[in-house]
């Protein structure tokens, strides 16, 4: 598998040459500064190829080139978004960059609660909260029909917080699941904005009357008419699996389990519709048997995130070792079957002062790259195996 790693452009603090000292071989980005919707430029790509290559390394997926909310539910503006992603698409493929990682989730990409949750060593993680989740959608957000979500067991939980909850905790709270884990991600809501929370149910609300059903018929829509542009220059499109994989906010999710991916896969059968093979996401649903489906998926998945997650009861989860026993026969089966393919490590720990370097969620510099250290010695000890087989 090649090594790869995100990096967040120019203005990333974690730098090109830094990325070659530790043994990264691809790089994983985008083009950051270019407004969700917006055509990329040819001249834009090309610049970053060459500043990537300038560096001894090549630019092998992009991750992401944002799927704009009107294209997922359907608005008035759809066809010209449509149309603008399809010449970046264009311009992407005339520059020779031909994987392409995107998510289909409306609204809000991943979602923790924490994101410097303690653990024993002194390091921080990410962590899913189903309390504090509730806590969000039912007291903070005030969701219509939210309480129909959770058990009388979980409401009486959000009671009992509710009495404990600073307004500093709520602002946590707030800017941990719709800000800082999104802005940098597809930019709906940013740093800068003053009502995150208004802004926020302003999109749900995009939503109403777009069940599973319509978001499916939506997501052909877009690929049926990107496939064209992609058959031209052999681009592989990748779509990330919901995370967590489960029904959210009143939101359809349709990136959840084997099934949802043999239908995407089906629905649009074509090479060129593939899926970014996320072992985290997956494997925050406990109805996944995640290397089941790294052997059902694996000729069809152009791109790998390497990471896992452990249940911590009552529907929480958080961060997994990497040198994880299911991890090892993920490496296992995509070395054997689709060798080659560019694999990152993911939501790296905070330690050893990366909680200080203003680093994005999950994106640790030294978290990250002990991450990669462990996935590489998994993957060297793979490769003898099966070499020696």
């Amino acid at each position: 598998m090649q090594k790869t790693w995100r990096w967040f452009g120019k203005k990333d603090t974690i730098t090109l040459p830094m990325l070659r000292q530790i043994g990264v071989e691809g790089i994983v980005t985008a083009l950051h500064d270019i407004p969700n919707g917006e055509v990329w430029p040819f001249e834009k790509v090309k610049e970053m190829c060459d500043y990537i290559s300038d560096a001894g390394l090549v630019w092998s997926v992009v991750e992401s080139l944002p799927v704009s909310e009107a294209i997922k539910y359907a608005g008035p503006e759809r066809d010209q978004l449509i149309a603008n992603y399809i010449e970046s698409l264009e311009n992407l493929g005339r520059a020779g960059v031909k994987t392409v990682c995107y998510n289909f989730m409306p609204v809000i990409d991943w979602i923790r609660t924490d994101l410097d949750h303690p653990m024993g060593d002194g390091t921080t993680t990410l962590y899913f909260d189903r309390i504090r989740f509730a806590y969000f959608d039912c007291r903070i957000l005030q969701r219509d029909g939210a309480e129909n979500d959770y058990t009388a067991e979980e409401l009486a939980k959000v009671a009992e917080l509710d009495k404990t909850m600073s307004e500093a905790e709520k602002n946590k709270l707030i800017d941990n699941i719709i800000v800082k884990t999104q802005g940098f991600v597809n930019g709906n809501i940013t740093e800068d904005d003053k009502h995150p929370v208004k802004l926020f149910k302003a999109l749900l609300k995009k939503y109403e009357g777009v069940d599973r059903d319509q978001l499916r018929a939506n997501m052909v829509y877009w690929l049926e008419a990107i496939m064209p542009v992609c058959e031209k220059y052999g681009i592989r499109m990748c779509v990330h699996p919901d995370d967590p994989p489960f029904q959210v906010l009143g939101l359809p999710r349709i990136v959840t389990d084997t099934e949802d991916i043999d239908w995407i896969l089906t629905a649009v059968d074509n090479p060129c519709n593939g899926l970014t093979f996320c072992a985290g996401s997956l494997s925050a649903g406990r109805h996944n048997d995640v290397p089941q489906m790294a052997r059902r998926f694996a000729k069809r998945s152009p791109f790998v995130h390497l990471r896992y997650t452990t249940p911590a009861g009552d529907g929480n989860f958080m961060e997994s070792s990497h040198l994880n026993k299911k991890l090892i026969e993920v490496i296992r089966v995509f070395e054997k079957e689709n060798p080659g393919v560019p694999m990152r490590p993911d939501h790296g720990k905070d330690m050893l002062g990366d909680a200080d370097k203003g680093y994005n969620p999950g994106y640790s510099f030294h978290g990250r790259m002990l991450a990669l250290g462990q996935l590489a010695g998994m993957m060297a000890v793979v490769d003898d195996d099966l070499n020696n087989k």
